[in-house]
């Protein structure tokens, strides 16, 4: 009895050190039938300053940014689309829909203000905000994913108002063609 308790506590200690024990980034992708399936993974390490991805895409910056899109930033706590935002906004409508085989994900940041598990959810708030605002540009919903990445990826990492707002944005990566 007492063997068989130990396993179970061993195994519910363990489980909760793998669930609980790693920061995670969700992901969010349509399924065939359209509905949104959050998938967890992994942290996907910063790269170092030396080693950029390069590719053969025009459409791909070295650093794997989308060429012809800009990143958009969002107030404190807010994961709402500001006003100066929703002209970068068309702007990038316009050039994802130029180009009109480019997959683009969404990567959904904030600062380091507040706890992991809030920065996580209010920065996927702010991705899906974007992709929602670019599908009514007309973009294709089909070409676009998000995944949040918090405070994990941060741009500045001074301690100033400056630097957060850097922070929080929506930032655009192609995965595709």
């Amino acid at each position: 009895m007492k063997k068989s308790f130990l396993v179970f506590a061993g195994v519910l200690v363990l489980g909760s050190l793998i669930s609980f024990g790693c920061a995670k980034k969700v992901e969010t992708a349509k399924d065939a039938k359209g509905a949104d399936e959050r998938v967890a993974s992994a942290p996907t390490p910063a790269p170092d300053s030396g080693s950029q991805v390069k590719t053969e895409s025009p459409m791909v910056k070295e650093s794997g940014s989308a060429a012809g899109l800009n990143d958009v930033y969002f107030d404190f706590d807010k994961s709402v689309v500001r006003d100066d935002a929703k002209s970068v906004l068309q702007a990038d409508a316009k050039w994802l829909n130029s180009n009109s085989k480019a997959k683009i994900k969404i990567e959904g940041h904030a600062d380091e203000r507040g706890t992991n598990e809030y920065n996580i959810a209010l920065a996927e708030k702010r991705a899906q905000a974007v992709s929602k605002y670019l599908v009514t540009l007309g973009v294709k919903s089909d070409r676009l994913s998000t995944i949040s990445y918090g405070e994990e990826k941060p741009q500045c990492t001074a301690h100033s108002e400056d630097c957060w707002q850097k922070n929080r944005r929506a930032h655009f990566t192609v995965v595709g063609q």
